[in-house]
């Protein structure tokens, strides 16, 4: 079996709701590549777990700093941000609708 790691090394647990300091560099799985033997299915499903977690906590992070620059009176840098989280959020749809169809066809496997 092949572990998940997260961007500071650490094994992430399938269905895993890790979440992490503000420094890191997005090195998660080295697992399921090319190289990959056998079935790598519980991988995909504990990675996507991870990074769907993972986008939601950056999003509301970049939503709490667009109503910081707000209140900065930043209001055009805030409106971007904001409407970066939204396509943030729409990725983040496209994942969950992988993961679902990943599950599916395990289910049917």
């Amino acid at each position: 079996m092949h572990l998940i790691k997260d961007e500071n090394g650490n094994v992430i647990p399938h269905g895993s709701d890790h979440h992490h300091d503000h420094e890191h560099g997005h090195e998660h799985c080295g697992s399921c590549n090319s190289d990959c033997q056998g079935n790598c299915t519980d991988e995909v499903v504990a990675l996507l777990n991870y990074m769907l977690s993972h986008n939601e906590h950056h999003a509301e992070e970049l939503d709490q700093m667009a109503e910081n620059l707000e209140k900065l009176g930043m209001p055009d840098a805030a409106k971007t941000i904001k409407e970066g989280v939204a396509d943030f959020k729409k990725g983040n749809m496209r994942l969950g609708l992988a993961l679902t169809l990943v599950k599916e066809h395990l289910k049917e496997a």
